[in-house]
């Protein structure tokens, strides 16, 4: 994990991360990652067709993702497995 390059969705209107929420009810926000850039196209034309191009896709090391979490107080990971469904794995990271 630490060495893999993971995709993530940003948007461009404010800078803000496409993130998960497993509890509408909560405010646990997990960072939404993809393990391929055309994974994360694909969830774009797939959700957000009518405003995909107000976001975009960036490419960061494992080795950045921990303070990435960090810095913008995600609880953990949304790593998506199949992006048309979507089917998210949720991980808490401490």
């Amino acid at each position: 994990m630490y060495s893999q390059i993971y995709y993530l969705v940003r948007s461009k209107v404010d800078g803000q991360y496409v993130t998960a929420r497993p509890n509408p009810d909560s405010v646990q926000s997990f960072l939404l990652l993809f393990p391929e850039h055309y994974e994360a196209l694909s969830y774009l034309n797939k959700h957000a067709g009518d405003v995909a191009d107000r976001f975009s896709v960036e490419s960061i090391p494992g080795s950045q993702l921990k303070g990435i979490l960090k810095r913008w107080g995600f609880t953990g990971i949304a790593m998506v497995q199949d992006s048309t469904g979507p089917r998210v794995e949720f991980m808490e990271v401490s």
